[in-house]
């Protein structure tokens, strides 16, 4: 998600996350690490899921003793991570092997969500202010998925012409972007399906052309509330 989900009040993009596991009471581990575990953020998440039909937890990196990581991601049917820096995210999880535990967990199955840095997380590369007050191109992701990535797309002014020269310089490979309220879904590393709960907001398909660099609007599906 370039955005929204429980952070911003969203209840249409948590909910589509949810019934992608086909489960009616599925089990939702909650990762803030890039938020340094902040209790307001944790306690947020649960103010959400606990009103949904599903079994939320959250797994605290920042607090004595740590869990057992594998065995808490192993029997879980989504992974969902949080906002904030996505460097010092990965720094963390590198320490722990979160790294490897998440790769296995997708590798089986597990739905993989984020939001911002946690959606940034999944690929190789992407646009992120983690490491200085201006917006940088940051080259160590997951890489469960190819290319870059940029969240906040038409949300925060300096995203997208930042997003457009790094990838015209070469220092981002080509990748997808997306406004708030905007999910991408992959299956496996194939984009499904790009949804919204926002009218008017979108995905972008973002690459280098010659000198240049194209910018392809990829348009969502709308969700909608039911009744």
């Amino acid at each position: 998600m370039g955005g929204g989900g429980f952070s911003d009040d969203d209840p249409l993009l948590d909910d589509y996350i949810l019934d992608l596991t086909g489960k009616e009471r599925p089990r939702v581990c909650f990762v803030p690490t890039a938020s340094g575990d902040a209790a307001a953020y944790v306690e947020r998440f649960y103010a959400a899921f606990t009103r949904r039909s599903c079994e939320p937890t959250h797994l605290s990196l920042f607090n004595l003793p740590y869990p057992a990581i594998g065995e808490i991601l192993r029997s879980h049917d989504v992974i969902y991570v949080g906002g904030g820096s996505t460097a010092n995210m990965l720094a963390i999880w590198r320490l722990h092997g979160l790294d490897e535990t998440l790769r296995q967990a997708w590798e089986r199955g597990v739905v993989l969500a984020g939001i911002s840095a946690g959606a940034l997380c999944w690929f190789e590369a992407g646009v992120t202010d983690s490491l200085s007050p201006e917006l940088v191109p940051w080259r160590d992701g997951l890489g469960v998925l190819t290319g870059s990535f940029c969240p906040h797309y038409e949300t925060e002014a300096d995203r997208r012409p930042a997003y457009h020269r790094f990838v015209r310089e070469g220092r981002l490979p080509p990748g997808y972007a997306a406004d708030d309220l905007v999910a991408l879904h992959f299956e496996g590393t194939e984009l499904s399906e790009v949804v919204t709960a926002r009218e008017g907001a979108a995905a972008y398909r973002v690459e280098a052309d010659g000198e240049a660099v194209s910018e392809s609007r990829i348009e969502p599906r709308v969700l909608r509330t039911t009744t």
